[in-house]
């Protein structure tokens, strides 16, 4: 069963305050990834601890980077079941975890960031493998703000 909403409001806020698309639907989590050209992060958010302490502070860290993809998207696991799954049927050869991070290229997975890399780690980290990634993947450049 779902979360209510009102619990996991501020934690979608999260990331939808930096420009984040949320995928509530499986038909809309098929629409970005199958219609997207370049690469899209897919970030599976959740309630849990490190989601709040290490995910999600670590995908706004790198996503201050020069270098990201061209779209940045979101589900949530025990919000919306079904874009859930289905975000994470693209997560080929990967078992179900929250929070994770995909990263696709044309469609096709390129990069996965699963729970246990993250519990161990701080924001900064994941933000640095995150830029990483980013810099082996993506070509999308951020214009230099003056």
């Amino acid at each position: 069963m779902p979360y209510p909403e009102e619990v996991i409001r501020p934690m979608r806020e999260e990331l939808t305050r930096l420009g984040v698309e949320e995928l509530r639907t499986p038909e809309a989590v098929d629409e970005t990834i199958r219609n997207s050209q370049g690469t899209v992060m897919v970030v599976v958010n959740s309630i849990c601890g490190c989601a709040a302490g290490k995910a999600r502070p670590g995908v706004a860290m790198a996503l201050q980077h020069d270098i990201r993809p061209d779209k940045v998207a979101t589900v949530f696991a025990g919000g919306d079941i079904e874009a859930t799954e289905r975000a994470r049927s693209y997560f080929t050869g990967y078992l179900p975890s929250s929070p994770s991070i995909g990263l696709l290229k044309d469609g096709q997975l390129v990069y996965m960031m699963e729970r246990h890399q993250i519990e161990g780690k701080g924001p900064e980290q994941i933000a640095f493998e995150l830029r990483q990634a980013f810099e082996k993947h993506c070509t999308a450049t951020v214009a230099a703000s003056n």
